[in-house]
C-alpha cells in the first residue's frame, strides 16, 4: 500500500505545530482523524515516527529522516501545481505571509480585499510575529521585514519607507503638558520597547549630539501594544508613519518636537529565499503591495 499526500501532510503539520490536536485544527480535521492517519503512515512504513510522550511529541531518528523527503515532496507537490497554474497565466496555490502584528494589520490586512479580488486562486496564509523569524523554520514563503537587513542568503525587494515620529494623545497632553524642550521628556511617561533596544532611540538629539536613547518606563515587545498604550493617554510613545497615519490624520495622536524632529526612517523589504518555487505568487502579492504603497504613502 502506498504513502498518500494526506498522510505526508498530517505527519509534517504534526511536527510543525508540535501536536496532533493542533495540526487538526491546521488541517480542518478532527483530532481523531489525524491521529488515525498518522498511524496508518506509521503501519505502512513500519516503522515508529513520532514518539508520544505525555508532554509532546519527539521524531525519533527514522522520523526526522523521512520528515526530510515528506517535505521535498510537498513541496514538489507545490512546484507541479504552480507550474499549471503558470501555464494558465494565473498564479495559484499556497502563500504564507509573514510580518510584524502592526505592519500585518495597518498595511497588508486592509489590501487583502483588493488582492483577492485579483488573484482569487491564490490562497493567502497570514502569520504575525514581532520578532525576526526563520522563514524555513515558520515554513513562510515570504516577509516583510522593517530595518536593516541582514541575510544576504535571501532575496530582499524594497517595499517602502517609513519615518519615525515621537507622539501623544490629546488626552496625555491636557494632563501632563506638552513638552518643547528634549529635557522635559524627563518628566514625562515614555513608552518603549522591550527589543530590539535600537527601538528606543528615539529622533531627536540628545546633549551630545546623538540619537536620543530612552529609558522606557512601560515596555513592550509590539508596537501596537505601545500604540494602544498611547492612544488610552498612558504615555508618550515613537512608532513609525505606517501605523499611526490614521490616528495622526484623526487627531488621535499628536506629533511632538516637530522643529527638532530628525528626519529618520526605516527600510521596508519584502525577503524570501532566492531559489524559492513560488515566485510568481510572491511577485503578484508584493506587486500588489508596492503599487497599493506608492500610491498612498504613509505620510
Amino acid at each position: 500500500m502506498k504513502t498518500t499526500l494526506d498522510e505526508l501532510q498530517a505527519f509534517v503539520a504534526v511536527v510543525d505545530t508540535g501536536s496532533i490536536t493542533a495540526a487538526s485544527e491546521l488541517l480542518d480535521q478532527t483530532v481523531s482523524a489525524t491521529s488515525r492517519t498518522l498511524g496508518r503512515l506509521e503501519e505502512k512504513l513500519q516503522t515508529t515516527l513520532l514518539r508520544r510522550t505525555t508532554r509532546r511529541l519527539e521524531l525519533t531518528e527514522e522520523g526526522s529522516a523521512f520528515l526530510q523527503r515528506a517535505r521535498a515532496i510537498l513541496v514538489s507537490v507545490d512546484e507541479a501545481e504552480e507550474l499549471m497554474a503558470a501555464r494558465r497565466v494565473r498564479p495559484a496555490g499556497r502563500l504564507r505571509v509573514d510580518a510584524a502584528t502592526p505592519f500585518m494589520l495597518h498595511v497588508l490586512v486592509p489590501l487583502v480585499d483588493s488582492f483577492r479580488a485579483t488573484y482569487p486562486e491564490v490562497e493567502l496564509e497570514l502569520h504575525s510575529h514581532e520578532g525576526i523569524v526563520d522563514l524555513i523554520e515558520k515554513r513562510s514563503d515570504v516577509a516583510f521585514r522593517i530595518g536593516a537587513l541582514k541575510d544576504s542568503s535571501m532575496h530582499a525587494r524594497p517595499v517602502g519607507i517609513s519615518r519615525i515620529r515621537v507622539l501623544a494623545s490629546p488626552a496625555y497632553l491636557a494632563r501632563h503638558g506638552t513638552p518643547t524642550d528634549i529635557q522635559q521628556l524627563a518628566q514625562h511617561v515614555l513608552l518603549g520597547f522591550t527589543q530590539p533596544d535600537s527601538l528606543n532611540e528615539w529622533p531627536l538629539r540628545d546633549t551630545g549630539g546623538e540619537l536620543l536613547r530612552i529609558q522606557p518606563a512601560i515596555a513592550s515587545s509590539s508596537g501596537e501594544t505601545l500604540r494602544h498604550m498611547a492612544l488610552a493617554g498612558q504615555g508618550m510613545v515613537c512608532l513609525s508613519d505606517f501605523m499611526t497615519r490614521a490616528d495622526r490624520d484623526s487627531g488621535k495622536l499628536v506629533p511632538l518636537f516637530e522643529d527638532q524632529l530628525l528626519d529618520v526612517r526605516q527600510s521596508i523589504h519584502a525577503v524570501y529565499y532566492r531559489n524559492t518555487a513560488l515566485a510568481s505568487r510572491i511577485t503578484c502579492f508584493v506587486d500588489h503591495v508596492v503599487t497599493a504603497l506608492g500610491a498612498k504613502p504613509f505620510d
